[in-house]
C-alpha cells in the first residue's frame, strides 16, 4: 500500500456511523477494576497472612499477576478519558490502575498520549517503534545482539517480555522527565517512587519469600501478559511517513471471555483510530472500517501473530522491510507482502543494507514510494 491517510482522515468517514453514545465516557468500566483490585488485595492478605505451601501459592501468584495486567489495560482506558473525563479523578483513578506496573499517571499521557499516538510508527519521534539498520550499526551492544541466530534472538526477545514493559517504562521516565515543567516534575517523581515505597514496604512486612509470590512473580507475568499485546500492536508493521492507524497498527484477535477481562485491549487498530473511545465500542468500529477499506486493515489471531514475531527479525531496512543482519536476509512486514502462513525472505549484501541506511529519512521516503 502506497497511499497513506491521516488518523483523522478515517476518523471522519467512520463517525458519522457510529452512535453518539460510543463517544461518551463510559464509568461502569470501573466495575472492573474494583473486583481486579479485591482479588489483589485478598491475594496479598492471603499470601502474607498464611502459612501457603508452593504449589498454593503459585496458583495465587498467577491471579494476581493476571489481575495486574488487566489494571495496567484499565489504567490505559481511563488515562485516554474514555471512563472519567474530570482530569483529577481521571490521573487518580489512572494511578490506582498503573500501581502494581509502577507508572505514574502524568509519565504515561506524556509518553503514551501525546508522544506515541501522534507519532506512531515514526523511527525518530515514536519512543516505542523499533530500530532501524543505522540504529544497529552505531550501537556497540546491538550488533552485538544480532550476530547471535535469528531463532535465539526470538527465544531471550520472548523472554524478557516479562521484564520489557517495566524495564521501557523507567526508560521513559529517564527520557520525558526533563521535559516536565518544573512545577509539575514534583509530582512526576512522586508518582514514580510511591509505587516502589508501598512494594518495599510490602516486602518488609511479609519477607522476601511471600513477597516474590505476592508481588515478584505476579509482576513479571502482567508484564508478559501486556507485553503479549504491545509487541504485536506495531511490530509486524512499518514505519511510515504518515500516522496511518490502518497501516501502522495490528489488531489480534482473542477469545471473547478474554476481551472482556481485558477491556478489549486487542482492538489496537481501532484504538488508534478512536483514542479517547471506550474500548467497549471498538467492535462497532471494527465493523465499519472491514466495510469500507477491508484491503487496508489488518487482523491476525493473537498466537499466530507472536508466532510471526518470532519467526522475523525486529530491524528494519528501508522502513517497509525487516532485515537479519546476521544473514543478510530481508523479510516484509504487513500491507508490504508479509504473508504469515508463508513467511518468506531474500537474499541482500550487507554492505548494500548498510550503504542505503546512509540515507537521510527523505530519501528512503522517496526510494520506497519509486
Amino acid at each position: 500500500m502506497k497511499e497513506y491517510q491521516s488518523f483523522a482522515w478515517y476518523a471522519a468517514r467512520v463517525s458519522p456511523n457510529l452512535p453518539k453514545e460510543a463517544f461518551k465516557p463510559v464509568p461502569t468500566r470501573l466495575l472492573g477494576g474494583l473486583a481486579y483490585l479485591i482479588v489483589v488485595i485478598s491475594g496479598f492478605l492471603t499470601i502474607g497472612l498464611l502459612d501457603l505451601s508452593v504449589w498454593v501459592k503459585l496458583p495465587i501468584a498467577f491471579v494476581i499477576g493476571c489481575s495486574f495486567a488487566a489494571l495496567g489495560f484499565l489504567g490505559h482506558e481511563i488515562l485516554h478519558g474514555t471512563v472519567v473525563r474530570k482530569p483529577w479523578l481521571r490521573d487518580l483513578l489512572g494511578a490506582i490502575a498503573f500501581w502494581p506496573l509502577c507508572t505514574g499517571p502524568k509519565l504515561w499521557r506524556k509518553w503514551h498520549n501525546l508522544t506515541h499516538h501522534v507519532h506512531t510508527q515514526d523511527e525518530s519521534k515514536d519512543p516505542d517503534a523499533w530500530p532501524t539498520i543505522t540504529a544497529i550499526k552505531n550501537h556497540r551492544f546491538l550488533r552485538w545482539v544480532y550476530k547471535m541466530p535469528l531463532s535465539v534472538r526470538a527465544f531471550f526477545n520472548f523472554c524478557a517480555l516479562a521484564v520489557t514493559f517495566s524495564l521501557h517504562s523507567t526508560k521513559m521516565f529517564v527520557t520525558y522527565i526533563k521535559e516536565f515543567k518544573p512545577s509539575t516534575k514534583p509530582a512526576v517523581w512522586l508518582q514514580f517512587i510511591l509505587p516502589w515505597v508501598s512494594w518495599i514496604a510490602l516486602l518488609v512486612w511479609i519477607g522476601p519469600v511471600k513477597w516474590f509470590f505476592a508481588f515478584l512473580l505476579p509482576l513479571l507475568i502482567a508484564n508478559f501478559i501486556v507485553m503479549c499485546y504491545i509487541s504485536t500492536n506495531h511490530r509486524l508493521n512499518p514505519l511510515v511517513p504518515v500516522n496511518d492507524p490502518l497501516a501502522n497498527s495490528l489488531t489480534v484477535t482473542v477469545p471473547k471471555w478474554v476481551d472482556v477481562l481485558h477491556f478489549q485491549f486487542s482492538y489496537h487498530t481501532e484504538h488508534h483510530l478512536f483514542p479517547a473511545m471506550n474500548g467497549k465500542y471498538y467492535p462497532l468500529v471494527k465493523e465499519q472500517i472491514k466495510k469500507m477499506w477491508p484491503e487496508r486493515y489488518h487482523e491476525m489471531p493473537m498466537i499466530q501473530a507472536l508466532r510471526t514475531l518470532w519467526k522475523t527479525p525486529r530491524v528494519y531496512y528501508d522502513n517497509r522491510e525487516f532485515v537479519d543482519p546476521r544473514r543478510s536476509t530481508v523479510y516484509a512486514s504487513l500491507g508490504n507482502g508479509l504473508d504469515p502462513n508463508n513467511i518468506e525472505y531474500r537474499k541482500i549484501e550487507v554492505e548494500e543494507a548498510m550503504e542505503e541506511s546512509k540515507l537521510t529519512k527523505p530519501q528512503r521516503v522517496e526510494m520506497n514510494e519509486s
